[in-house]
């Protein structure tokens, strides 16, 4: 019984995966949170850029 608890003490697959779901995990988050602040800088210059389009007299 203490050969099955040892060698599972020393087993590390487990804690490699639990790194890679914390590391995806942020990544995720650091792409979501990227994209709702460029999404919200960039509303304001489209709706800029279609005034501008639509007060122009085309010759």
């Amino acid at each position: 019984m203490f050969k099955i608890f040892s060698k599972l003490w020393h087993d590390e697959d487990g804690a490699v995966t639990v790194d890679w779901v914390v590391l995806t995990a942020a990544v995720v988050a650091l792409a979501g949170t990227a994209y709702f602040s460029i999404q919200n800088a960039s509303g304001g210059v489209g709706s800029g850029v279609g005034d501008y389009l639509t007060n122009v007299q085309v010759e």
